[in-house]
């Protein structure tokens, strides 16, 4: 180890990685942006990746190699995170592939456009194993660039893909760091920089390569179930634009609102009204509110109206819908599906 700190810091933790760790590893050793570190955290891997990692430390000193016993995701992010001495923290998967100009543009996007992080454009990967679900999600992420779009769209998902996170380090420790939560740890992170007010951005070209297969920790870990997403998002609302007004009306009274307005009412929100276009439902009492059209929708006040309707095209519909009736989206309304 040099006694000159490295500018970025690659946190890059590491359980049972597989011949995919040799991939990741190569896509970092041939970054065109050399003055970065990687920390890397094996999190009781009981297949040889210690060994792998220990060798590519001997071969560069950029590298060093932590070994802990199982903890978790958040566990060995955070151990990483404890040991990082770079000015800017950026994230990496073992088994994901970072195009050789990934670290020099993030830097170059973070230092130009004052930001406290950004992500780049994902491709999943490999075909064979990329479903339909992925290729929407992976459509609607690369569309997200500018600090305006990530933060209309940051109560809808993770709105930027979390191998690709970026950040100023100094931004991550105020606010505490991950937190090992019953929901996602990235989208937590992200929400809560929000919050504090933090600029994000996205560099537009695919700088990496999403590995996609059935044994992703957010295929299999209930803390990536849509539930969790959910009780993430009201967490949060309820700290952020619900603060002062702790009223909602919901627009849709299918699944994905009925599913919504049961955890903000556990939560202690007042829910008063659902809207539905559909006639039949307008009349209802869902959840103990009434469901209501359009036009009396619009006329209640002093709420925060949530677009939540899972439809291909319905986001942008309600949108228009209450933007043209002079509702501001993030202080009057925001789309949370």
């Amino acid at each position: 180890m040099t006694g000159t700190a490295p500018v970025v810091s690659v946190l890059l933790p590491v359980r049972n990685g597989g011949m995919p760790l040799y991939e990741a590893i190569d896509s970092l050793s041939s970054q065109t942006f050399s003055d970065f570190e990687v920390v890397a955290v094996d999190d009781g891997s009981a297949d040889g990746s210690y060994e792998v990692l220990d060798e590519w430390s001997e071969r560069d000193a950029r590298v060093r190699v932590i070994r802990q016993e199982p903890s978790g995701i958040v566990g060995a992010l955070e151990r990483a995170r404890s040991a990082a001495r770079g000015r800017y923290l950026a994230r990496m998967d073992s088994d994901d592939i970072a195009h050789p100009s990934r670290l020099e543009r993030q830097l170059a996007l973070v230092e130009s456009d004052s930001l406290v992080g950004c992500g780049c454009a994902v491709e999943y990967f490999p075909a064979a194993s990329v479903g339909e679900g992925a290729r929407r999600y992976e459509a609607w992420i690369n569309t997200l660039v500018t600090h305006e779009e990530i933060a209309r769209e940051m109560f809808v998902e993770c709105p930027l893909a979390h191998p690709t996170f970026f950040m100023r380090a100094d931004a991550v420790a105020d606010i505490g760091g991950y937190r090992d939560r019953d929901w996602p740890e990235d989208y937590d992170l992200i929400l809560r920089l929000w919050a504090r007010g933090g600029r994000l951005g996205k560099v537009p070209e695919t700088l990496l390569r999403w590995r996609e297969g059935p044994d992703r920790l957010s295929r299999n870990d209930e803390r990536y179930a849509p539930e969790a997403f959910l009780r993430c998002k009201v967490h949060h609302l309820r700290r952020t634009l619900l603060r002062d007004r702790d009223r909602v009306v919901i627009w849709g009274a299918g699944p994905v609102g009925k599913a919504l307005a049961v955890e903000l009412l556990g939560a202690g929100t007042e829910l008063v009204a659902f809207v539905e276009v559909d006639p039949r439902k307008v009349g209802q009492d869902i959840h103990g509110a009434r469901v209501v059209d359009t036009e009396a929708g619009l006329s209640i006040s002093d709420v925060l109206h949530l677009a939540s309707v899972g439809q291909v095209g319905a986001r942008e519909h309600l949108r228009a819908t209450l933007a043209g009736a002079g509702l501001r989206e993030m202080e009057d309304f925001v789309a949370v599906a």
